[in-house]
């Protein structure tokens, strides 16, 4: 396996990830679009054909955060054993640092011996504001605990725990457990080619994906034999859809919205998902923007649902507030997602 520390980035060039882009959405205010977002999107039927395409389904990315969902298969696999779903859900989650999530994390150490103190992952506030807010009024500053990444440093160190690896140097990229992610990360995705590798936001080695494996991966989650660890990762997501994300988040509020879906985001405009008949989909944004994410993951529910009157559902309607675009406190336009209109977007492939 490559050493993170000796990154094989500079190979992915810019020119690649935007030569065959395609476009995901555009910012329309008062008639006129005023942004575009640019990016990569794929949808695939249970079968594995493409239902839908956006620019490169074979583009090479950073899955970053929507890997998650595979490392914590690993975890199952290395000895992790949550004493429920939600503590599984939370090995997977890019979580607020809300009391919920907190809580979970310090059950998941204390069950195999450990604290807080053992984690390795970057200190920071929780993401959701009035969590932030409580805890420094609180009188805290970053920790690794807020951090939202903390429920996949737990799993990862409860797994050590049970397979006798050492817990202070889990992050390195040689160690046991990273070269077990890998070899998940390859199995799931199916991508064969040599994964670039570096380090994530949170510390932890994080492997290159192509998008179509990225989604793969996700498809053989939610299509896995019943008892699985595959199959008990996305059993959680979907049961515990707030330990995944938090309050006001766009994968809560997509998971609550349609059972049995499980949805997982990423730094740097990356989503990932599946539905529970096997269609799954992963996008891209290429110049890493949160903005229009929950718009294009509507717009790519609408397109691999077989009803997607459930996106009426009233745990979507966070997704449909931030698709909006104000003037003044008023709604003066929207991300609108141009893959969905009649007339097919430059890119875009039915």
């Amino acid at each position: 396996m490559v050493s993170a520390n000796t990154l094989s980035a500079g190979n992915l060039s810019a020119g690649t990830l935007s030569a065959s882009a395609g476009v995901l959405a555009e910012i329309v205010r008062g008639g006129l679009v005023e942004s575009v977002h640019l990016g990569h999107l794929v949808v695939l039927r249970p079968d594995g054909g493409v239902l839908r395409a956006v620019g490169d389904p074979d583009v090479v990315i950073y899955p970053r955060s929507s890997l998650k969902p595979v490392q914590a298969v690993a975890a199952l696999r290395a000895g992790f054993t949550p004493a429920d779903d939600g503590q599984l859900a939370l090995a997977t989650a890019s979580h607020n640092g809300e009391e919920i999530h907190r809580d979970g994390v310090h059950d998941i150490l204390g069950a195999v011996g450990l604290d807080a103190t053992a984690l390795r992952n970057t200190p920071d506030l929780p993401l959701h504001p009035p969590a932030a807010f409580a805890w420094r009024t609180a009188g805290h500053g970053p920790e690794p605990i807020t951090q939202n990444c903390s429920g996949k440093h737990a799993a990862f160190l409860a797994a050590c725990v049970a397979s006798g690896w050492d817990t202070a140097t889990y992050l390195d990229a040689e160690h046991p457990l990273q070269r077990a992610v890998a070899g998940v990360v390859a199995e799931l995705t199916g991508d064969t080619a040599p994964p670039h590798v570096t380090v994530d936001g949170c510390g932890a080695p994080l492997f290159s994906t192509t998008l179509r494996g990225l989604a793969r991966a996700f498809q053989r989650l939610v299509t896995a034999d019943a008892g699985t660890d595959e199959a008990r990762v996305a059993r959680a997501m979907a049961a515990r859809p707030e330990l995944v994300a938090g309050t006001g988040r766009d994968a809560t509020a997509a998971m609550r919205a349609v059972p049995g879906l499980i949805a997982k985001d990423g730094a740097e405009g990356v989503y990932a998902g599946a539905l529970p008949d096997g269609t799954a989909f992963a996008f891209k944004v290429l110049d890493g923007a949160g903005r229009p994410r929950p718009a294009i993951l509507a717009a790519t529910l609408r397109a691999a649902l077989t009803d997607p009157a459930a996106l009426t559902a009233e745990g979507l309607a966070a997704l449909a507030d931030s698709w909006q675009v104000l003037g003044h406190g008023q709604v003066v336009g929207e991300v609108r997602v141009p893959f969905e209109s009649t007339g097919a977007a430059p890119g875009v492939h039915a």
